[in-house]
């Protein structure tokens, strides 16, 4: 099928505008956390007949909306037209070449990234966690913007070793899933700053939300990540006769899977809830980005065709 330039070149545009919309709203993101004000404060509270008690936490009496806050919810909805744009590059990218929009390292990056964003859109609603933007978006647009440079590929008929139905299961589901497990390796991270350093990051949310948004996340993601593993499996039967090889992108997937496992054994156990677990929970976070870029654009494999 020929490739239809028009839409090729309308997904690369929608590319770069994404990028551009996530730049902003990381921008506006960085001001909220930097002018907004602390949620509680130090204030005297009157006990019995009016003796002062120093040094009470107290909440602020509720009011409009600051100029930090307005800021910020201008940052969040700049982060939902940048995932829409962002959306529509990859449905333009596979209405072009006529097929499932990742048979590249390219558009895998894309979609990984846009599951990220999406993760982090979703988790804004649930936890009151917004101005955590800056922190979160930043290490999404650099993939975005390697991907956009050192990664990108034209867009063109997948090789056929990819052409199976296999290609919009498997990589897919690996894809949104190692996006989604972004976000809880940057929330754990932050986790430990919180928890060593209360008083110089006053500003950030508090430890317990930190653990339990990478804990919810991880147990949304583990599952697709396994599911993923186990489709790539089947297709490896399928094209290679075998289902496992040790191949190196294999390997650390597994090597990945087995620590989030043991993450999320640690974090049901209350010997290694908190500082443990959020460590190993980095390591699977470091093991993840190590696949994607060390074993795809280093190693040679089985998995090294198509940019992948």
């Amino acid at each position: 099928m020929p490739v239809n330039e028009t839409l090729a070149t309308y997904s690369d545009w929608l590319y770069r505008s994404a990028l551009g919309v996530y730049l902003f709203a990381i921008l506006l993101y960085a001001v909220e956390q930097a002018f907004a004000h602390v949620p509680r404060k130090k204030a005297e509270a009157l006990v019995g007949a009016g003796a002062p008690v120093p040094g009470i936490l107290v909440d602020e009496p509720k009011s409009a909306l600051s100029r930090s806050e307005r800021i910020g919810r201008m940052g969040a909805a700049l982060t939902v037209l940048g995932a829409l744009l962002h959306l529509g590059s990859l449905v333009m990218r596979g209405l072009s070449a006529g097929r499932a929009p990742w048979g590249n390292m390219y558009e895998y990056m894309s979609l990984l990234c846009l599951a990220a964003v999406v993760t982090w859109i979703v988790l804004m609603v649930k936890f009151p966690i917004r101005r955590l933007g800056a922190f979160v978006l930043t290490p999404i647009l650099i993939l975005l913007f390697l991907g956009g440079t050192v990664l990108y590929a034209e867009s063109a008929p997948v090789q056929p070793a990819l052409r199976s139905y296999w290609l919009v299961i498997h990589v897919s589901v690996i894809s949104i899933s190692s996006g989604v497990l972004l976000i809880p390796g940057v929330t754990s991270i932050l986790f430990l700053l919180k928890d060593r350093k209360v008083d110089r990051f006053p500003k950030l949310p508090s430890a317990d939300v930190l653990d339990r948004m990478s804990y919810r996340t991880t147990v949304l993601a583990f599952p697709l990540f396994t599911a993923g593993i186990i489709c790539g499996a089947i297709w490896a039967e399928a094209a290679w006769g075998r289902f496992w090889g040790w191949d190196p992108k294999e390997t650390v997937a597994f090597v990945s899977w087995v620590v989030y496992a043991a993450y999320l054994h640690a974090r049901a156990t209350a010997g290694w809830r908190g500082r443990g677990a959020a460590w190993i929970n980095i390591v699977g976070f470091a093991l993840n980005v190590f696949n994607l870029f060390f074993i795809n654009l280093v190693t040679s494999g089985l998995h090294s065709y198509a940019g992948l």
